[in-house]
């Protein structure tokens, strides 16, 4: 994972003996006053143990052996009660933080398209005590209109200040919350929205026009719709019955005397919180019943993680779709304990961030956020931009960051800190996420180890790489901010516990040596109630042991180390057993292929009755035109995206990156097709979703598929 030191032999055998100088005259004044030796111990020592000797006996943290966690605060049951809680203790501090939109403007672009590029403000602030009373408020409100205790309430809107007042809502007055991606496509908002009965929703004016209009005859029983953009109320074209009103008058409904006199109706631990939608490994739907106890277990798991959490200065960047699990249990992490959430988009993220006006500060910049979550796809990105620019250096920069990054690799691998390189040679790269973050945690896909690497070195801040899932309440594990290993996902948390169940077809066995090896099972009280009605998949999906644990059946393959922590080694579904007898992870070799400059995205498809792997790839467009440049093809973008001598370098260079990345030749694509166009959530080739995205891949490019496998 080192980079290539491109320079004159006896002069980089010069630098290396300066840099062997100086570690040796510095080495043991810094070891002793930074604590290296602890940290080193901290990082090696073992973090979970299984419960008995027994082969497939549960790993349970060491921190929780006897008794797993439930409760983040003593009589605190619900999440009305942690936020009240909350509300006391960080009354006066800032809780949710959004931009002010100063301007915003169409750029016609050099090919004729308009983007929309904005100038964005200083953040504007709600502390906890206004967000706690907006919240209480707008759950008035909704009561007010109709909406009944445990009768579910949908949210289809963006990640910002009043989805989490909306959830807070939702708590305070025992509404379960169905949630529901914004990039679902219509057929998929219906089912959710018919299957749960909702009878009002909460989103945006921009999905209302884009998503819900064209569907709202498909939902009989819908009745109210709440935008929380403050516009106006009056609509055509609406079905019969259905209202359409703005959050602030229902808040303000709420805030009046006779509203706000009647007591709400407050849930038990039992009662669902969250009925959270998700694709899953199939082409419907499926909705996780998350009691008021699973999210509070999961989110106390979560914060016994993370250091020094509740630190008066914390400050949360959220951006990722709070729909989704790992966004909705951070921020629950963070409003529990004080910090405070300014909220981004990804076309807002950072200074180089599409819709931001060039010369103006992106969201980071403004924010300057210490703690941040993000899924491996930004990651990555992040990653190849970077490396972009250093290859575009000329060579003397070039060789010192490739030096710095080589010799910081070295030193974390040891546990061990690089003040210097960290204020000269990286500190320019840690700005682009506002130069302050101290925790990056990652999760929803396995971080390539490159990628992992790259980030602990130039945003120079540990990242505690995660793995759970909706139906664990997001917990399962993460791994300690002490430990610089990669590839691995960490140890169980304190609120559950990890065991593995042979898998005789794949040759995965909790017998194996050196390591055990099998499909996860994550126990425990984050472990969430069930699907919404779906008791088929309830029984093959969850079970409940004899002493009356709740079990849920991840079908991920992981392999235990000595340390208690757990590595990611397949997914059952992900699997596919070639012509030859080999197995090849797809989502494996799609983790390892992101990483090449020359690729945006990869979806690796595999049959059966073939010997090889083909790959589907959206090329980086920058970088494939310098390519073609080089090797002398000219024509339009999609002409080179065609061009069979494009594919063949696409392919050479693509190979490089497996052997890099320790691919097996039989895991490498041997033929690919160049899309010319990106994919989007329309044609389901976004999603990590493996059969969504390989049975979408498959009708799009059924033609290209038979041609690439000879015609069969």
């Amino acid at each position: 994972m080192k980079l290539k030191e491109d320079l004159n032999p006896f002069l980089l055998q010069v630098l290396h003996s300066i840099i062997w100088v100086y570690s040796a005259v510095t080495f043991l004044p810094w070891y002793f006053l930074s604590g290296a030796s602890q940290n080193l111990s901290r990082a090696k020592r073992v973090k979970a143990r299984p419960v008995n000797s027994t082969p497939g006996s549960p790993y349970r943290s060491v921190n929780s052996v006897h008794c797993l966690a439930s409760v983040l605060y003593p009589g605190c049951d619900t999440l009305d009660k942690v936020f009240e809680f909350a509300k006391h203790r960080y009354r006066e501090r800032d809780c949710l933080g959004t931009r002010e939109l100063i301007s915003e403007e169409d750029e016609i672009q050099p090919n004729g398209k308009v983007f929309k590029k904005v100038i964005l403000g200083r953040y504007n602030w709600l502390t906890y005590e206004e967000t706690y009373l907006a919240a209480a408020h707008f759950g008035s409100g909704l009561a007010a209109l109709g909406q009944k205790p445990k009768s579910n309430i949908a949210i289809f809107c963006e990640t910002r200040a009043e989805w989490i007042i909306t959830a807070q809502a939702c708590f305070m007055y025992n509404i379960p919350l169905v949630t529901l991606y914004s990039t679902l496509g219509g057929p998929a908002i219906a089912h959710g929205l018919n299957e749960t009965e909702v009878t009002h929703i909460i989103t945006s004016k921009d999905l209302l026009q884009s998503r819900l209009k064209a569907i709202l005859l498909q939902v009989p029983r819908l009745q109210h719709i709440i935008l929380v953009d403050d516009k106006p109320t009056a609509w055509a074209d609406f079905p019969r019955g259905i209202v359409v009103h703005s959050m602030a008058t229902v808040q303000a409904l709420g805030a009046k005397t006779q509203n706000m006199s009647k007591p709400p109706n407050q849930p038990v631990p039992s009662d669902i919180a969250v009925i959270m939608y998700t694709s899953g490994s199939t082409g419907i739907p499926k909705g996780v019943m998350i009691s008021h106890s699973n999210l509070i277990a999961g989110i106390t798991g979560m914060a016994e993680r993370i250091p020094n959490l509740g630190r008066e200065h914390d400050t949360y960047i959220g951006y990722l779709p709070l729909a989704h699990v790992l966004e909705l249990s951070a921020e629950l992490v963070c409003v529990s304990h004080g910090c405070r959430i300014g909220y981004s988009s990804p076309q807002t993220l950072a200074d180089q961030s599409t819709k931001i006006k060039k010369g103006s500060k992106g969201d980071t910049s403004v924010l300057k956020p210490t703690l941040m979550a993000a899924v491996p796809e930004i990651m990555d990105r992040i990653y190849k931009n970077v490396m972009t620019k250093v290859e575009e250096m000329n060579r003397v920069q070039r060789t010192l960051f490739v030096l710095a990054y080589n010799y910081k690799m070295e030193q974390i691998s040891k546990g061990y800190s690089t003040p210097l390189c960290d204020s000269f040679v990286f500190r320019k790269v840690r700005s682009l996420l506002g130069g302050k973050t101290r925790v990056l945690l990652s999760g929803g896909a396995p971080l390539s180890a490159a990628t992992q690497r790259f980030m602990n070195i130039c945003f120079c801040c540990p990242v505690g790489q995660g793995y759970g899932l909706t139906e664990t309440c997001g917990a399962g594990t993460i791994s300690e901010m002490s430990d610089y290993s990669t590839g691995r996902v960490g140890a169980p948390l304190v609120c559950c516990e990890i065991k593995l169940k042979n898998w005789e077809e794949g040759g995965y066995y909790c017998t194996n040596k050196p390591n055990p090896r099998g499909e996860i099972l994550i126990g425990g009280p984050n472990v969430a109630m069930g699907y919404y009605k779906n008791e088929v998949r309830n029984k093959e999906d969850f079970f409940v042991d004899e002493n009356g644990q709740r079990w849920f059946c991840t079908e991920d393959i992981g392999e235990c180390h000595p340390d208690g922590c757990l590595k990611i080694v397949d997914r059952k579904k992900d699997l596919v057993k070639l012509q030859v007898g080999e197995y090849v992870s797809l989502g494996k070799v799609e983790a390892v292929l992101k990483n090449c400059s020359l690729i945006d995205n990869i979806c690796a498809y595999a049959n059966s009755d073939q010997s090889y792997v083909i790959g589907f790839i959206v090329p980086n467009q920058k970088q494939l035109l310098a390519l073609a440049e080089l090797k002398k093809i000219r024509g339009t973008w999609e002409e080179i995206c065609n061009n069979s001598e494009m594919e063949k370098e696409v392919i050479r260079v693509m190979a490089e990156a497996a052997i890099g990345g320790k691919l097996e030749k039989f895991e490498t694509p041997v033929k690919v097709r160049l899309s010319a166009e990106p994919w989007t959530p329309e044609t389901g080739l976004v999603t990590d979703a493996f059969k969504l995205k390989r049975k979408a891949l498959k009708t799009h490019y059924q033609d290209d598929i038979e041609r690439m496998y000879g015609g069969k």
